[in-house]
């Protein structure tokens, strides 16, 4: 089948790598679990005494003499809110983009914004509602679900605009305690909210129970919940470092500390797994699906996870 150049031009460099990563991702698939998904026609259901007429299947009425109205796919497409963690912290490991000599390498932002991109081309081509939500230590963007090739192309446009490099004196902090509370009360109908973040959060107070507690908001909202905790992981949770002394940045404070990793791997590594075990214990609890979204991995992480997600919410 030939190309529609005109359409492939007027996509972005975004759009495009999530076409090519969606397209991609299915052919793969020994069997589309997409079937069913797009079709106009959803299922039928009795018709009800006093509600209009319009969508009466009389061809069925003729061979079973009861009354059914189709439902169609409007009235049981997905709603899905995808809510990305633009802190500084999701800016590990700093790269160069192509334009300055870098050579392509992801960080925990940029595959945020991919694996986003990629989820939104997916609920398009479902003909599903997508949302976007963006903070760090407050709400930066809020938009409701909308399933309209405009609004598509609004949530492409604000997902390059995370892709922009940042200043290193930027130091955007992490509460994303707040944050999700925020948003969980924005999110009027129930959803599938698929959240994007390191869960690092800045010290505070209240400590980790507070941000445990927003995210068992979301369930209490009705809200069905994937959290991708987005890691480096051969660097943040198997600190892999060479043994010589290095200078170690707090991408959110800018504190510098300069340290051997020998000397505190044990002590970090250990604190590091118990968090993240934390962290999975509260999810189960929450009924909360914890995908570990390491960088260095591709996406079909991230695409399983959503479909196995999608066909139970059917």
């Amino acid at each position: 089948m030939a190309l529609d150049q005109q359409r492939l031009q007027s996509l972005s460099h975004l759009e495009l790598l999530a076409k090519q990563v969606v397209e991609g991702f299915i052919t793969g698939l020994h069997k589309s679990p997409f079937h069913g998904f797009s079709v106009e026609f959803a299922e039928h259901r009795i018709y009800n005494t006093g509600e209009p007429t319009r969508h009466i299947d009389w061809k069925l009425f003729g061979k079973t003499d009861k009354l059914f109205v189709k439902r169609y796919e409007e009235e049981t497409n997905l709603r899905c809110q995808i809510v990305i963690d633009d802190s500084s912290s999701m800016n590990f490991p700093a790269v160069l983009p192509p334009s300055k000599g870098g050579r392509g390498d992801v960080n925990k932002i940029t595959f945020s914004v991919y694996c986003a991109a990629a989820l939104s081309y997916l609920l398009k081509k479902q003909r599903d509602a997508v949302g976007l939500s963006v903070f760090s230590d407050k709400v930066e963007l809020h938009t409701q679900a909308k399933s309209s090739y405009a609004h598509q192309k609004m949530i492409f446009s604000e997902l390059e605009k995370l892709l922009l490099p940042v200043s290193e004196e930027a130091n955007k902090k992490t509460f994303a305690t707040n944050a999700l509370h925020e948003i969980a009360e924005a999110i009027h109908k129930r959803s599938l909210v698929i959240l994007f973040s390191d869960m690092m959060e800045s010290s505070s107070p209240s400590g980790t129970g507070a941000l445990f507690s927003a995210l068992q908001h979301l369930r209490h909202n009705k809200h069905e919940v994937i959290l991708f905790h987005v890691v480096d992981k051969s660097k943040e949770l198997d600190f892999d470092f060479e043994n010589r002394p290095y200078n170690f940045i707090d991408m959110e404070t800018g504190e510098r500390v300069k340290v051997n990793p020998a000397e505190i791997k044990e002590t970090y590594v250990r604190s590091m797994a118990e968090y993240k075990k934390e962290l999975m214990l509260h999810c189960a609890q929450y009924r909360i699906d914890f995908v570990e979204a390491d960088i260095k991995e591709g996406f079909q992480q991230v695409l399983m996870p959503y479909l196995i997600k999608r066909s139970k919410m059917q």
